[in-house]
């Protein structure tokens, strides 16, 4: 099924089956459910919670995600590879980023619009305070419910794009931490954390792959890789005292300390002496194995950009060499022609 056919599909689906149902069935597409009314200073401010029919909702986004991604890549990204000419590798690469430039971009001003005008940024405390959070604002319950179906489209378009076999558990280990991150926030009402932390990933996910964009186009321009490197280290440390702050201080301090799976009290009493420092053991342990990938993916840059280097160093030196009986020499009497390099 080629992206136009699925784009066509998607769209008769929304025009046709849509209609057809009861505005109130309809809503249950379109709308976040399980709204509640919650007393407030100023009056009532209505809320929601979670439950099944999220899932129909989930669905409604999946096919939007599934039209936006289609659109995405056939009025930006084919236009652009068309220029560049690049190998099948390099498109490969080039659509991903594309894509997750799009949507790293969008999710994080969104993110960073939620977390502001909740006031998460401006009260730290907020982030374990009157935990559990059961109930959400609409827009914290919204944007959830997109990342949820963003996440879960990128299953199919991992056919419908024709991602390589040798790429594909790559992609979906990718695309299963995200749906734990996101789900796990989701449904053990910690949105609060979850949003922070989606934020400082999206940060550095998108300085990332723009850089691979830029480098993808010209490959000696290989300065936001540099940016991407400084954002990456800063978001760790911003990630890693996040979690030591809620879980090991701010949680442990929450007043009902029951485990109440029906109230949405998953945490609290699971937060003992031993377990917070089991827990947090496992989160440094966790984020040091991502430093030392991305330690490695510097070193093995690093190392590649001194071999350009000195390879280019030999080659001025040969052309820069001496005639010998009406031969080109190099200064250590070798033959200037340097072996040709096979393409990538």
């Amino acid at each position: 099924m080629t992206r136009r056919t699925l784009k066509l599909t998607c769209i008769c689906f929304l025009r046709v089956c849509l209609p057809q149902v009861t505005a109130k069935t309809a809503f249950l597409f379109i709308l976040p459910q399980y709204n509640v009314s919650v007393p407030a200073a100023d009056g009532e401010l209505v809320h929601y919670h979670y439950g099944l029919k999220d899932l129909v909702t989930i669905l409604f986004y999946i096919f939007i995600a599934i039209i936006l991604h289609a659109v995405v890549q056939e009025y930006a990204l084919d236009k652009i590879n068309r220029r560049l000419h690049l190998s099948k590798v390099k498109h490969s690469k080039f659509n991903e980023s594309g894509q997750l430039v799009a949507f790293h971009l969008t999710s994080a001003l969104w993110c960073l619009y939620v977390v502001v005008t909740e006031g998460y940024v401006s009260n730290p405390r907020s982030l374990w305070e009157s935990y559990p959070h059961v109930y959400l604002p609409f827009q914290v319950k919204f944007f959830y419910l997109c990342q949820l179906a963003y996440w879960l489209h990128a299953l199919p378009e991992l056919y419908f794009q024709k991602v390589r076999k040798e790429e594909i558990p790559r992609q979906l280990q990718y695309i299963a931490l995200y749906l734990v991150h996101v789900a796990g926030a989701y449904l053990l009402n910690l949105t609060r954390l979850g949003l922070i932390l989606l934020l400082l990933q999206y940060l550095a996910e998108f300085f990332f792959h723009m850089a691979r964009l830029v480098y993808f186009t010209d490959e000696n321009n290989e300065k936001l890789f540099n940016v991407w490197a400084v954002v990456f280290v800063v978001t760790r440390l911003f990630t890693l005292t996040l979690y030591i702050l809620v879980i090991g201080f701010g949680l442990p301090r929450v007043e009902n300390q029951a485990l109440d799976p029906e109230r949405g009290n998953f945490f609290t009493c699971l937060f003992s002496a031993p377990a917070r420092m089991s827990v947090l053991l496992l989160v440094c342990l966790f984020q040091a194995s991502v430093m030392w990938r991305f330690i490695h993916f510097q070193l093995r840059r690093w190392r590649e950009y001194w071999n350009e280097q000195s390879a280019r160093k030999r080659a001025a030196a040969a052309a820069s060499g001496y005639h010998e009986n009406g031969v080109v020499k190099a200064e250590n009497g070798t033959s200037p022609r340097t072996k040709k390099l096979k393409s990538p």
